[in-house]
């Protein structure tokens, strides 16, 4: 696997992104994206694999080879981990560099966006607890993402996305918008779950019944 050195930390996040799929090799290594970002923090890698698993998440395999280190990060970053670390096998995965490029030339332009009119605010959504707080809801959320259910990455993808724009750049109101995606989860599931409850109830003392 190749060695590279980005200095990741002297250029703005989209421009990581966008250098990234120049490279002539076709292949992107995880090990290469982790070295990419790792100087920013979680926060970066956080965003870069939510926004790959909804950029590219259609792709077979795709969503457990990006799903699986967001998994990962969210229980070190809830443990209060220094840097991330994800096993050398892990490192050797990888995807096709010319579906990256594909998949960030979708969102290259919102990032380009919200990150002009980020800032870093509402400090409290950014402290220690609720870092710990947010690696608890991205590994709950990593684990629905890498589950096979078609479409069932996007709205998981997108709220780890959040959060990590918003650990990124300090700002307590992306953090915040992504609670009140979680909170939109949270009540999502807990209808449907009623629902099918209550239908199979219904189906139950109807069998009975007969």
């Amino acid at each position: 696997m190749p060695d590279y050195d980005y200095q990741s930390d002297t250029r703005p996040f989209s421009q990581v992104l966008e250098d990234i799929g120049t490279k002539a090799d076709p292949k992107l290594y995880l090990g290469e994206l982790v070295d990419a970002f790792g100087e920013r923090g979680f926060g970066a890698l956080m965003l870069f694999f939510g926004l790959m698993n909804i950029a590219i998440g259609i792709i077979p395999g795709t969503t457990t080879i990006l799903g699986a280190p967001l998994l990962l990060m969210g229980l070190q970053l809830a443990t209060r981990a220094d840097q991330l670390w994800l096993p050398r096998w892990a490192m050797k995965r990888w995807i096709e560099r010319k579906a990256y490029r594909e998949g960030v030339e979708k969102v290259l332009p919102r990032v380009r966006k919200v990150e002009r009119l980020s800032r870093p605010r509402l400090h409290i959504m950014t402290s220690e607890l609720s870092e710990i707080l947010i690696g608890i809801a991205t590994a709950l959320l990593a684990f629905i993402l890498i589950l096979p259910i078609w479409g069932g990455n996007l709205v998981p993808a997108l709220i780890i996305s959040t959060f990590g724009f918003g650990l990124m750049q300090r700002d307590g109101l992306v953090v915040l918008i992504g609670w009140l995606g979680v909170a939109g989860v949270g009540i999502f599931i807990w209808v449907a779950w009623e629902l099918v409850s209550r239908a199979f109830m219904a189906v139950y003392e109807m069998t009975g019944l007969a």
